[in-house]
This record gives C-alpha cells, sequence and structure tokens, in this order.
C-alpha cells in the first residue's frame, strides 16, 4: 500500500485497517479516510468513465465541488473525496451514468427546522475562525459552518512554518498548528456553535441560508449578520489531456499528501511558480516524492523567493518562460511535454520537452469563492466577506481581514471595541502585497565570532527571527516587517541557533569561526527527515544555485521550541561558508527530457467543460456564430450544467471570449441559482441517510 510511513514534520498516528471489496477484491484502508484516500493507497487511480466519451475520470478538486471522483458505493452514487470508508464497504468505478434504486418505498417527510442567531460565518478557515474568535469573545450568537471533518480550512494542509508578524499571526509557526490554535480558542467560546461536516448550499431571497447539517440533515439558518469567508478554489488550465486521471490541482495533491498521509505520487511535474506550487513541491519532497520539474510562464516565479530557493536547492529543475504543451497518456497520465514562450506568447519552434511523470499538479492561481457574497447582496442581507473569498492572499492576510470584517459586524450591532481598524487595515495590505523583486544583498565580511547569516533577500512581510533572539540582536531596517533583517553586533551572540530553527524560509545559517576561522562550523536548518543525523555522516551542501561538495556532520540537534527543525552543523572551508544555505538528502532523479513529443491537437481535442466533456472548439464555433451570453452557451452545449456548476469551467471560457475579441461588458454572465453543490433528493425530504450508503 502507498500510505507515508516517515514524515519529517507530520506524526504518523496507528489506525486500524479497513477492509472493503473494489469490483469484488478485497482490500484494505484505514478508519477515518475518505473512499478516494482509500484507492489511492490501493494505487486504483480511475473511479470511472464518463456517460458521453467513456474517458477515464480520476480525483479532481478533492474537496466536493465537482463529481469527476464518484464511485459506486454499496449501490449508492457517492463523491469519493467526501465519502467515509466504512467496514465491508463495496465499491465499484461508476461507469456512465449510474441506475436508479430497482424499487422505491414511501417515505415521511419532516419539515425543516429553522434556526435563529445573530451571526452566520461560512468557512472554518483561518479568516473564518479568526472572525469567529472576535465575535465569540464580545459574546455575540454565532454558528460557525465548515465542510470539513476539522477546523482551519487549508491551514490543516500546511506543514511548512508561515510568515508575517508572530505577534500577530503566529508567523514562524506552523500552518498545521495555527489552526489547531484557532480551532481550540473558538471551541471554548460559550456563544459559538460549531458545525463541521456541514456545508452551506443555498441562499434564497428569504433572508434564508440553507445547510446539510452532519452532511445529511437538511436545515435553515435565519442570520441577522452574515460572514463568507468560505475561501478559494483553484483555476485550471486549458490544454490537451488536462482531464487524465493524475491531473489535478495542488491543493488536492496537499490533501492526500499532507491530511490523509497517502503517497499520491512517485514522479510529479508543477505547473505554476506561484507560492502555492513552490510549496506542493516542497511538500512533494518531504513525503519522499520525486518533483521532475516545475514550469513558470512568466520571466521569473512570481511566489516568495526563499520557497523557490529551497527547490532550486534540492535540484528541482525551474523553467521559467515556459508553459505546458499537452498531458500525455492513454488512460492516466503518462508523461507532459512543456515549451518556451516567446515574447509574444507562442511555443518557440524546437523548445519542446517531453517528461515521465504520474502526476500533474496545477497551481497556477486561485479564485474567490465569492457567490454567496453576491447573492446575499442581490436580496439585500447584510453581509460581509473575509480571506480569500475578499481578496486571494496568504492566510496571514486572512486572519487580519477575517478580524476586521468581525469587527465591523460589532459596530454595526453597537458593541464598542477599541481595536484601531485604520491600522488593521494597513496590516492586512501589508500582507496581501504582492512580493517585489528580490534585492542584492552585501557578504558580511565579519569572519570571528559567532553569528547569523540571513540569506533572504525579498523584502516580504516576516519578523519572527527578530522575536525569538533572546538577547534581541536581530532587527529589521527601520524595525518595519517587510524589511531584511541584520544582526547586531553590539555584544556577543550566544549561538543558540533559535533564528535558524524559526525562520519560515528556511534562509538563515550561523557561522561559528571561534575554534577555526579557516574552517568554521556552519548550522543548516533542515526539514527533510525526522531522523537525528549522527555525527560523522557525510551530507552534501549547498548554495543555492549549485552543490559545494560532500562534508562531516559534527552536530545535530533539536530545539525544544522547534522540535521539527534539526539544526545541523558541518565545518566547512572558510572560502564557502557564506555562500551556503542548505543540505540536500533527495536527488531529483527524472530532470532529463524523453526522446517523444506529442503531435499538436485541436481544439475540439481539449476539454474546457470537464463535467459535461465540451471542447473549446465546440465553444469557440458558438461565440463565433455570435453567442455572447453565458446562459445561451449552456443551453447549446451543457457547459456549466454538471456538477461543479460552472466552477472551474467560467475562467476558462471567459478567457476564449478574450481570444475571440470579446470584451467583459460584451459578455452576459451566467445566472447562478441554487444549488451550491450536489445534494441528494432525500436531504430535502428529512431522510436520514447511512454513512456511505442507503
Amino acid at each position: 500500500m502507498e500510505n507515508i510511513t516517515k514524515h519529517p514534520i507530520l506524526e504518523i498516528p496507528d489506525k486500524k485497517n479497513i477492509e472493503f471489496k473494489f469490483h469484488g477484491k478485497p482490500l484494505y484502508g484505514f478508519e477515518g479516510m475518505v473512499i478516494s484516500s482509500a484507492l489511492f493507497l490501493n494505487k486504483i487511480k480511475i473511479f470511472g468513465h464518463h456517460v458521453k466519451d467513456d474517458s477515464p475520470q480520476g480525483l479532481f478538486c478533492a474537496n466536493g465541488q465537482c463529481s469527476q471522483c464518484n464511485v459506486i458505493a454499496n449501490g449508492v452514487p457517492v463523491k469519493a473525496c467526501m465519502t467515509p470508508l466504512t467496514e465491508g464497504m463495496m465499491i465499484e468505478r461508476c461507469n456512465g451514468l449510474p441506475e436508479l434504486p430497482s424499487e422505491d418505498v414511501r417515505v415521511e417527510v419532516r419539515d425543516i427546522n429553522i434556526i435563529n442567531t445573530d451571526v452566520l460565518v461560512i468557512g472554518g478557515g483561518p479568516a473564518g475562525l479568526s472572525a469567529t474568535k472576535v465575535l465569540g469573545e464580545s459574546n455575540i450568537d454565532v454558528i460557525l459552518v465548515d465542510d470539513k471533518s476539522k477546523l482551519g480550512g487549508k491551514l490543516v494542509l500546511q506543514t511548512h512554518k508561515f510568515f508575517g508578524s508572530q505577534k500577530d499571526v503566529y508567523a514562524g509557526t506552523r500552518g498545521i498548528e495555527i489552526g489547531k490554535i484557532l480551532g481550540d480558542v473558538v471551541s471554548n467560546l460559550k456563544s459559538v456553535k460549531i458545525w463541521v461536516n456541514s456545508i452551506a448550499i443555498a441562499i434564497f431571497s428569504d433572508g434564508l441560508v440553507g445547510i446539510i447539517k452532519d452532511m445529511d440533515k437538511y436545515v435553515l439558518i435565519n442570520p441577522k449578520y452574515l460572514l463568507i469567508a468560505a475561501g478559494a478554489r483553484e483555476k485550471m488550465l486549458v490544454f490537451p489531456g488536462n482531464t487524465l486521471p493524475g491531473v489535478y490541482g495542488a491543493g488536492a495533491f496537499q490533501t492526500l499528501v499532507n491530511r490523509d498521509l497517502i503517497k499520491a505520487a512517485e514522479n510529479v511535474f508543477i505547473i505554476g511558480g506561484g507560492n502555492v506550487g513552490l510549496i506542493a513541491g516542497y511538500h512533494a519532497i518531504q513525503a519522499g516524492i520525486n518533483v521532475v520539474g516545475l514550469v513558470e510562464a512568466l520571466s521569473q516565479c512570481g511566489g516568495y523567493k526563499v520557497h523557490e530557493d529551497k527547490l532550486r536547492r534540492l535540484g528541482v529543475p525551474i523553467y521559467t518562460n515556459h508553459t505546458v504543451i499537452s498531458a500525455n497518456g492513454q488512460d492516466k497520465l503518462e508523461s507532459i511535454t512543456i515549451g518556451k514562450l516567446t515574447d509574444s506568447w507562442d511555443i518557440e519552434p524546437g523548445s519542446e520537452k517531453t517528461f515521465a511523470c504520474d502526476t500533474l499538479l496545477i497551481a497556477v492561481g486561485l479564485d474567490p469563492v465569492d457567490e454567496f457574497y453576491h447573492k446575499a447582496q442581490q436580496f439585500n442581507i447584510n453581509v460581509w466577506i473575509a480571506g480569500d473569498a475578499q481578496e486571494i492572499a496568504e492566510a496571514s492576510a486572512a486572519m487580519f481581514t477575517g478580524k476586521i470584517e468581525a469587527l465591523k459586524i460589532l459596530k454595526e450591532i453597537g458593541v464598542p471595541n477599541s481595536e484601531n481598524l485604520e491600522e488593521l487595515e494597513d496590516l492586512a495590505n501589508l500582507m496581501k502585497a504582492k512580493p517585489p523583486d528580490p534585492v542584492q544583498t552585501e557578504v558580511i565580511g565579519k569572519e570571528e565570532g559567532i553569528f547569523p547569516l540571513f540569506h533572504c533577500n525579498q523584502e516580504i512581510p516576516c519578523n519572527p527571527c527578530t522575536s525569538v533572539c533572546p538577547q534581541e540582536q536581530i532587527k529589521t531596517v527601520d524595525d518595519l516587517i517587510t524589511q531584511l533583517p541584520y544582526f547586531i553586533d553590539d555584544q556577543d551572540c550566544i549561538g543558540c541557533g533559535k533564528c535558524v530553527a524559526v525562520c519560515p524560509g528556511l534562509a538563515i545559517t550561523l557561522i561559528d569561526y571561534r575554534k577555526d576561522k579557516e574552517s568554521p562550523v556552519v548550522t543548516f536548518p533542515l526539514e527533510l527527515t525526522s531522523e537525528k543525523f549522527e555525527v560523522g555522516r557525510t551530507v552534501m551542501v549547498v548554495s543555492n544555485d549549485r552543490n559545494l561538495g560532500e562534508f562531516e556532520v559534527t552536530r545535530a540537534r533539536f530545539l525544544k521550541e522547534f522540535p521539527k527543525t534539526q539544526l545541523v552543523s558541518v565545518k566547512l572551508p572558510s572560502e564557502i561558508a557564506k555562500t551556503a544555505v542548505g543540505i540536500k538528502l533527495m536527488q531529483s532523479g527524472y530532470t532529463e527530457a524523453m526522446n517523444l513529443y506529442q503531435q499538436p491537437y485541436t481544439d475540439d481535442d481539449i476539454i474546457v467543460c470537464r463535467c459535461e466533456r465540451v471542447s473549446v472548439g465546440e465553444i469557440r464555433k458558438w461565440i463565433r456564430n455570435g453567442v455572447h451570453d453565458f446562459n445561451e452557451l449552456k443551453a447549446l452545449t451543457k457547459t456549466g450544467m454538471g456538477a461543479c456548476g460552472g466552477k472551474t469551467c467560467t475562467s476558462l471560457i471567459n478567457r476564449i471570449f478574450r481570444e475571440e475579441g470579446i470584451t467583459q461588458e460584451n459578455i452576459i454572465p451566467g445566472t447562478k441559482r441554487p444549488l451550491f453543490v450536489e445534494v441528494p433528493m432525500g436531504v430535502f425530504a428529512g431522510i436520514k441517510t447511512k454513512k456511505g450508503g442507503k
């Protein structure tokens, strides 16, 4: 089975084995696991075949927002990514349209409960939790709704340490820990009710909000005030092979790897050099998965430079000014072809390269999940919006916007508070700001004593190193959170290593010249193994752009405050001591291009609406015939009528409109109607279903 048994950051819990059958074959999963992860665990990645063209279907969103992962469980079609595995479950692929039950029986219909509350918060991620904390601490009645089993949103997938301010947003703390901290706080607030495993499905004109509570009971909530903190969804790209099993978003990958501890791939390729793609690559390496490469269409990666540097020094090839040409394979992904972009955004002839891989992660940005906000505005409901639903940014910004919008609600209610909203909004804007270009930093000339060396060269909001120094010898320029750190040499550094361990970018080393100026001891942070290195072990020391050589470990330790970051000390020649930034354990093994190139495809081969299998060519044909209305396109082609309700294809079709010269003001958007996700009919009748079955 392909489960992760060792991880440098995550604890591997003992879980009970659960037996199930897939097409009659006995297999095993683990208690608490959803069906999709159990199938991945057993190397099953094709979950069914589409009714229209028999194309293979596999995991896509891992978030319950589509039906790509539909399977038949105990005779009932279910979403594999949302349905818990149960003992003895009978699972089959969903090939074509599932059959209706052969018999139907009369059922007793119950009335739907209407529940009143002061505030309904939709979304239990960093924004929703921060908002709920503020409201609950003022004794406001709040219902917090989240569709996952655990609060935290995407924080529960983030094993890396966070940037920002340690005081305000827990900088230097891992996302998984921040999620738990915030979740524990709101869980202990007496005026707050928490509904996990519950999903908002509609906002109605009478001000009521429909919720599927515990995934099987329909209730209506009547809030006086509504806060939308539903986060964001991943954008997709249009290219040949984009619907093959093995092609999915970075968030789905992190769900498999970091939440469910599944080794979801052997060789992964990443499209997109923003923070999401760069971090996903690092998470893959931590899970023992080979990262074949990463492409970024722009001339430089858009994510934080320290994230990019971590991948580069571990041997991951990063191809800027490149894009994906095609994903190749029959029933599943087998390889990817990329090409270099010209100044006019065309593929440079002869630049094509094909790489073998079994997984392609799409990390090309996020779209806000803001449909509920706009619908509430349409119905004149008192509504606010926070986090990525408001504006795509880092989780640290989401914590600020959640707090800010909650304070606005308190003001509307008439509850006084002493917070300075203007100051908070300035801090939120700092966290939201796009990272500037890296700057050239000077190498410190000092070669005596012991001191930290800072390898960060991008002015991003981050200051945990200034907070942990016990002697307060680390400052940022003008004490601004967006300025680079420096060491104050007014007293001897004690060499505690806390600054090295806390840095989210793993961009601080500690250089000790005290015993030997010609061969100082350099201490590096390492988060690639949980096993403590033995003294005398040989390791590869690297700079940000090359291997510097193999050297012996002189000391290895874990600090009590930072138990998952190992501090590894190595004696190095003085000429490379200041350029050395890390240790490499894993060699990327599939960096050479194959002698293979997929022939060009036509628009008719490229799927834009994956739910209904509608091609780019078909959409383009109707646009050229004068159709500028999404509703008309839907009627003509069925695009947007599938399980995801147009969440994936709408932005892609907007791009086709632009390519055809149609401006946004001349496009009539589609009408948004309930429901937000697919819901079993019996839920509205008040019928409870058994988990994973009838």
